[in-house]
């Protein structure tokens, strides 16, 4: 039930939120903070339990339940949250509170609608982590995308019907070809056990072969790997991110991202073990050359937001690296460069959105020496962007290593590319921090008078902070509880690929 609750709360919580608006301009966000603090203290109920149930499908289940949805097709509300699934939920309850902080001042219009929007979002995110019914899983990707269309293209920037549409239609095709091959996956469930199902563990029985299999993964990999995104599918990611508001940034960056990696590890390796295994190399070499083609291409930008979207692309290509590297090493990177990516990101574009809204601007030319009028605000831009680029201590550095670490015991050649990526990172964060922070001063005009962060934003960013510091410091932490989920997932996909290693 309490995961039930949770998406329950949040729904609902949105739908009040937006029933407010007309009471108090400012009940909207109180009931926003009320539901997403309920939210979290499930969470954190779940975190402090005693770990898998006893008896729960192959020990690994911290919370499994299931209710008959529509038995005709084999539909059920089957959802769970293993350690893979907790660490996400974690990661999405922590940040949807931190897209709140940056909404707080920052929108003024609509209010109500913003917060019922946010919320759903992050309810549809949370279904998403734990549906196991691949229907219902079908119903929360689209949940999750509608009121994120709608935040971009209602509170964004100038150009926001431009990439508001961008991110819709790519998301929705991908979501097509995504859905197409849930169907024919059921489809074989069919034919092979006489009724559909769209059951996690009993679509894992299904025995697919040669082309069928390959084509049926690829409708996964397509689907998740947009949102991901991987090079060649990723335009879409610079122009939503560069026009989204900052809380709309904060979660497509710091959450909706990672359920594109999150799909791959949890449906597309275990349902398609010898398609994904023979697909590993074009996907590392994909990985590695997305790392080094968007570090470039970042360095190339005068927008501080589309700057930051292109690193995002490059970090996440260390992501699929992992992904795909087919060891517990390469899946548990994956998974810890996931959390911190999900942290730095988000304080960039948090940052990067504090900086719009102080000087209307995101254009780096027009920006340079605001660390003497802003210090606190530039010292925290250069905290992240050491996280980002890698700094040990820090949890990116855990994330990438790892993910080298196992990505080089299968394919050398392009994790070495890859690694390269690193270089290139260190490059275009001191680049922008040197351009917007030191140097003489100079900012628009009308604006010289900016206020440093807020009380308000300086515990986001520190709260932002300490969670990378103790992913960095103490990391056995998060690999222990997504330990067994991930030997287990190995265990899986050697076990239906016919002892492939």
């Amino acid at each position: 039930m309490i995961l039930l609750t949770l998406v329950a709360t949040l729904f609902f919580g949105g739908a009040l939120a937006w029933a407010s608006e007309g009471l108090d301009v400012r009940l909207p966000r109180i009931v926003a903070l009320v539901s997403l603090l309920i939210g979290s203290l499930l969470v954190v109920s779940l975190c402090l339990s005693s770990g898998p149930v006893q008896g729960s499908p192959d020990g690994q289940w911290w919370v499994l339940a299931s209710w008959s949805w529509i038995p005709r097709f084999g539909i059920a509300l089957l959802v769970g949250v293993d350690g893979l699934s907790l660490l996400m939920l974690v990661l999405t309850l922590f940040l949807g509170l931190i897209a709140l902080g940056a909404a707080w001042g920052e929108i003024k219009e609509r209010v109500g609608f913003f917060y019922f929007n946010l919320l759903w979002t992050i309810a549809g995110v949370v279904g998403v982590f734990t549906a196991l019914d691949l229907f219902l899983f079908f119903f929360f990707w689209e949940v999750m995308l509608i009121p994120m269309y709608l935040i971009i293209a209602i509170w964004g920037h100038e150009n926001r019907a431009f990439a508001s549409m961008k991110f819709f239609l790519f998301t929705q095709v991908s979501g097509l070809l995504l859905l197409i091959a849930i169907l024919a996956l059921s489809y074989f469930h069919y034919v092979q056990f006489g009724s559909f199902s769209f059951d996690y563990f009993e679509l894992q029985k299904v025995a697919l072969t040669g082309p069928v299999q390959t084509w049926i993964m690829l409708g996964f990999f397509i689907g998740f790997a947009t949102k991901l995104p991987i090079f060649g599918l990723h335009s879409w990611l610079p122009d939503a991110h560069s026009q989204a508001p900052t809380a709309g940034s904060v979660l497509l960056a710091g959450v909706l991202l990672k359920t594109g990696a999150y799909g791959l590890i949890r449906f597309t390796l275990p349902l398609f073990p010898e398609a994904s295994l023979s697909f590993a190399p074009t996907a590392m070499a994909i990985a590695a050359f997305g790392i080094l083609y968007c570090a470039k291409v970042a360095f190339a930008q005068t927008d501080i937001k589309r700057l930051i979207a292109y690193t995002s692309v490059s970090h996440m290509g260390f992501v699929l690296l992992g992904i795909y590297a087919w060891n517990i090493y390469g899946l548990q990177g994956a998974v810890m460069t996931m959390l911190a990516h999900g942290l730095s990101s988000a304080a960039l574009f948090m940052l990067a959105g504090g900086l719009q809204l102080r000087f209307h601007t995101r254009d780096m030319s027009a920006l340079n020496g605001l660390w003497s009028r802003l210090p606190m605000l530039s010292a925290m831009a250069l905290f992240f962007s050491v996280a980002a680029v890698g700094m040990p201590g820090l949890g990116n550095f855990i994330g990438e290593f790892l993910s080298l670490l196992g990505g080089f015991q299968t394919n050398p050649t392009a994790t070495v590319f890859a690694a390269f990526g690193l270089i290139l990172a260190a490059v275009y964060s001191l680049w922008l921090i040197q351009r917007v922070f030191h140097g003489p001063l100079q900012v628009p005009k009308n604006h010289a008078l900016a206020s440093d962060l807020s009380l308000l934003e300086l515990c986001c960013y520190m709260l932002m902070a300490l969670g990378l510091l103790w992913m960095g410091l103490y990391p056995q932490s998060f690999l222990t509880i997504s330990q067994p989920s991930l030997s287990h997932l190995m265990q899986t996909i050697d076990l239906l690929g016919g002892g492939v290693q």
